[in-house]
């Protein structure tokens, strides 16, 4: 089967995502634009997985649970898990990890993680786009596949919070994949799998990047697959 993908969209638990982002909202958008498979993939944490579960529960969407993690490097990558249990665990341990100011809400913006009701559960008190976890991105990568996730830097054709920004051009490591914005891909790209995402910090800008994936089923464990086979076809390929 042939599956429509966005796995980079923020939530409110993002100082950098629009409080309209909550969690129903997120599943609500989604399904209006016909998306099969999402994920949400705040920084540094993923407190709104267990949300997005239960939103996605009888629906025709299939939720993927990813962070946008920053490496102590400074570029961000998406740490993607078949579960939400895994992903809140993860992102525990990365926020324990992270080297950041406190996050002033007026200046930053607000931080909340709520219910599938939209009821807010918590604020959270470090600013997660302010520094970076005392993780390498090798690091990182090793503790990713420990979970059974995939690690696939992000947005790598920016000029910030990149890969190539930071490293100035794409290492030999063994990603699972390699996330774009623009077409062409850069350089050194290789044989890996690539995908394309919307970044979407606003319901209307979901889905205006995705991609086309080709997965035996809708299983979290089979799209992880295919995505690591690199049977994906981007929305911006000319």
């Amino acid at each position: 089967m042939i599956l429509k993908c966005d796995l980079h969209i923020h939530s409110c638990l993002s100082p950098c995502g629009s409080l309209e982002m909550s969690p129903s909202e997120i599943v609500k958008t989604a399904l209006e634009k016909g998306l099969d498979v999402i994920a949400v993939a705040d920084h540094n944490t993923a407190l709104n997985s267990p949300a997005i579960e239960k939103l996605c529960r009888g629906t025709a969407l299939t939720p993927l649970f990813a962070i946008e993690a920053t490496s102590s490097e400074e570029f961000h990558s998406l740490c993607l898990f078949p579960t939400a249990e895994r992903a809140v665990s993860f992102g525990q341990m990365l926020y324990e990890n992270l080297v950041s100011l406190p996050n002033n809400p007026e200046k930053f913006g607000d931080q909340v993680y709520v219910d599938e009701n939209d009821n807010i559960l918590g604020e959270l008190e470090k600013y997660l786009t302010g520094g970076a976890v005392s993780f390498s991105s090798d690091r990182l990568l090793e503790l990713v596949h420990r979970e059974g996730g995939l690690f696939i830097p992000a947005h790598i054709d920016r000029a910030a919070f990149s890969l190539t920004s930071q490293l100035g051009f794409i290492p030999p490591d063994p990603y699972d994949a390699l996330e774009i914005t623009n077409w062409p891909p850069p350089e050194g790209v290789g044989n890996l799998p690539l995908i394309c995402d919307s970044d979407a910090h606003y319901p209307e800008d979901m889905g205006k990047r995705f991609f086309y994936l080709e997965s035996p089923d809708k299983t979290a464990e089979a799209i992880l697959l295919a995505i690591k086979q690199g049977r994906t076809r981007l929305s911006i390929a000319k």
